[in-house]
């Protein structure tokens, strides 16, 4: 017979497809998850503000959000997708935004699009979305935070990223910087798309 300290169970939310028809669920598992773990930080994928948004809405109070956003000139040269009016009210609300590199498709994405051949962090972002495209954002996020000092990389965080809008995945996380990749780890998966 197991004892407790041998296991434990958890719901994991399955999603019929990916995208912002998940984002209200997802945020309601992790807020339960942030109680029910005690974790204080929350990282959130969001582009225009929209998720961001919604999350501090709907997350306690006492827990620290961070929103990472795409770098400026993602979609367009010298264009930053989130308007200045949302970053200024999300960090009215206390909450930390993000603006950085990507961790999977910086230089090594520079390195694709000018002379036709993957470099080893767009590799390893197409390994991770065949978890989704969510999962590969969560990861991505968590190594990005760590990087500019927004969360430890001894205590875990609970990480939410998504497929084009909204957000549609959710993992329970011990973060860690992107010179250390590989001693990111995956503790829990609280929702993701099951099709994708």
């Amino acid at each position: 017979m197991k004892t407790p300290d041998q296991y434990y169970e958890a719901s994991t939310c399955y999603f019929s497809k990916p995208g912002s028809s998940a984002t209200e669920r997802v945020l309601e598992c992790v807020n339960k998850r942030t109680k029910e773990l005690n974790i204080k930080d929350v990282l959130i994928a969001s582009v225009t503000g929209v998720s961001a948004l919604k999350a501090r809405e709907t997350l306690v109070p006492d827990v620290r959000m961070t929103v990472i956003t795409h770098v400026a000139g993602f979609e367009k040269p010298n264009q930053q997708e989130m308007p200045s009016e949302v970053r200024k009210s999300l960090e009215s609300m206390g909450v930390n935004v993000l603006t950085t590199q990507h961790a999977f498709g910086g230089v090594g994405r520079s390195i694709r699009k000018q002379l036709g051949t993957y470099q080893v962090d767009e590799i390893i972002a197409f390994t991770l979305r065949t978890f989704g495209h969510g999962t590969k954002v969560a990861i991505e996020l968590a190594l990005m935070a760590a990087d500019a000092g927004l969360v430890r990389t001894d205590q875990d965080v609970i990480s939410v990223g998504g497929t084009q809008r909204g957000v549609d995945t959710a993992l329970v996380l011990q973060p860690a910087n992107s010179a250390d990749f590989l001693r990111l780890k995956v503790r829990e998966i609280i929702c993701k798309p099951s099709r994708f």
